[in-house]
């Protein structure tokens, strides 16, 4: 355990770790301090020099990402010969950066663009037509694109390459101001987490060929969620928008800070797995086979559960806390069964060392936790005496439809999917990340998702429709 010792910092007292980086401190308390090359993932570098900070009884200026922490020490980061520092710094940083910003899809989140607004130093003092020029649009691979011209050689890119993944296939090229960042020979950025290094680009030289030219991002609005491509549950940001006389969409996920989940980082697939919510949609419910409202489908439900006494719910791990305790709630009502098997969501060449695991669900932890069976044996045993299965987003039976022979089948699904086909009762509900619910991560870890999707025409949620059945239920009619 590290020495706690006091320390002050704009006037202000505080605590912090003795040894510990000044940076650290300052990011942690959420006190501005303008920087490139640190990361908190990446660790210090140095290069950069924007992190300068005041400290008493020092002659100059020093960085805050090479300074430790000492008792007493006095901090600040604001004043007169502090920011005229920055300034100077800054100026380098600027003298054959591109005058682009317009046309930058990095526009609104660059930090080179922020830092140049908050020093009011717009008068510069460099020929535009003299600027070092490099090459504009280079394919790095992995949906990833560069442009050396607006590179600030924090190298944060090339550390997490070698730091991170350990792939190594960034590195600097060239010498002095003619220095970019560049692959190897050979060597394509092609790991799985490779687009990362968009979001730890603090300027516009890294950006994301699937999200290019496709919004500005001061249009977009943003929620909290979890990634639900596996068991870690990564958080992430969802970037969504609802434009003038169209439907509310989603553009992009980006990570979230999340130290005790997935720490500043996701992987490329989940990242790349927003454009599931849209494509392939089940919109319209159906009762054998043919078209009605969800009114319908949900009485015939009504009928087929007060009908049927041999009944089996089977549920996707990627239900939410919520929705597996409504339909446990439900089943205990009608004293029927509810099997959480799945087995086919594991996929062993998906997992890694890192934040990938196996288990391609977001909430198999919920199963342990709401004590619902998910053995082959108990599944085989109550599907078998079935007459009747109700299968809620459950992918099992895409493979295994034999299983459903001379059986009777509702499903609940938010995509199409070979299981409706062989549904008597087939009703649409909300897609994962336009529903709220809680979730439990292969560490135990639970995370909120607060939706805050704004469809024109919103499907049903789970939840809904089983609260609506748990009602008729009651009332003992339609």
């Amino acid at each position: 355990m590290s020495e706690i010792v006091d320390i002050t910092i704009n006037g202000a007292q505080m605590q912090a770790a003795k040894g510990s980086l000044l940076i650290d401190k300052l990011l942690d308390e959420n006190i501005h301090i303008p920087h490139f090359c640190y990361h908190q993932a990446l660790g210090k570098d140095g290069n950069c020099r924007m992190c300068m900070v005041e400290i008493e009884g020092q002659k100059r200026p020093q960085i805050a990402c090479d300074t430790p922490v000492k008792a007493g020490m006095i901090v600040r980061t604001q004043g007169e010969n502090i920011e005229k520092v920055r300034r100077d710094i800054l100026e380098l940083e600027l003298i054959n950066h591109p005058i682009d910003c317009p046309t930058c899809d990095q526009a609104g989140e660059c930090k080179l663009q922020d830092y140049y607004m908050e020093s009011g130093f717009y008068d510069s003092r460099v020929n535009v037509n003299a600027k070092n020029h490099a090459r504009k649009r280079v394919d790095l691979g992995s949906n990833v694109m560069l442009d050396q011209e607006r590179c600030v050689l924090c190298t944060r890119c090339v550390r997490f390459c070698s730091q991170i993944t350990k792939t190594n296939e960034l590195g600097v090229i060239s010498r002095a101001d003619h220095s970019v960042i560049g692959t190897f020979p050979g060597k394509p950025l092609d790991n799985p987490y490779a687009m990362n290094v968009i979001d730890i680009c603090p300027v516009g030289a890294l950006t994301n060929k699937d999200f290019r030219f496709k919004q500005r991002v001061w249009f977009l609005e943003t929620f909290d969620a979890i990634c639900n491509g596996c068991s870690k549950g990564c958080s992430i940001y969802v970037d969504h928008r609802k434009e003038k006389y169209k439907d509310d969409q989603i553009f992009r996920f980006r990570p979230k800070v999340n130290k005790n989940v997935n720490g500043h980082f996701i992987c490329d697939e989940g990242r790349l797995s927003y454009t599931n919510e849209a494509n392939n949609r089940f919109e319209t419910p159906l009762v054998n086979k043919n078209e009605t409202n969800v009114d319908n489908t949900i009485t015939n439900m009504f009928k087929e559960l007060t009908t049927n006494k041999n009944i089996l719910f089977v549920l996707s791990a990627n239900l939410s806390i919520e929705e597996m305790q409504n339909v446990k709630n439900l089943a205990s009502k009608l004293n029927v069964d509810v099997s959480g098997y799945s087995p086919n969501t594991f996929d062993e060449s998906f997992a890694d060392d890192y934040l990938r695991t196996n288990d391609r669900t977001a909430n198999r932890a919920a199963f342990k936790e709401l004590q619902i069976d998910e053995s082959k044996e108990y599944f085989d045993e109550k599907l078998n005496k079935a007459s009747l299965v109700i299968i809620v987003e459950n992918s099992y039976f895409e493979n295994n439809a034999n299983l459903l022979e001379n059986k009777k089948v509702i499903s609940l699904f938010s995509h199409h999917c070979m299981t409706i086909g062989y549904s008597n009762v087939a009703i649409p509900v909300a897609s994962f990340y336009e529903k709220s619910g809680t979730y439990i991560n292969i560490n135990g870890i639970k995370q909120k998702v607060i939706s805050k999707m704004n469809k024109n025409n919103p499907m049903q949620s789970i939840t809904t429709v089983i609260e609506d059945l748990k009602s008729m239920i009651e009332k003992g009619t339609v």
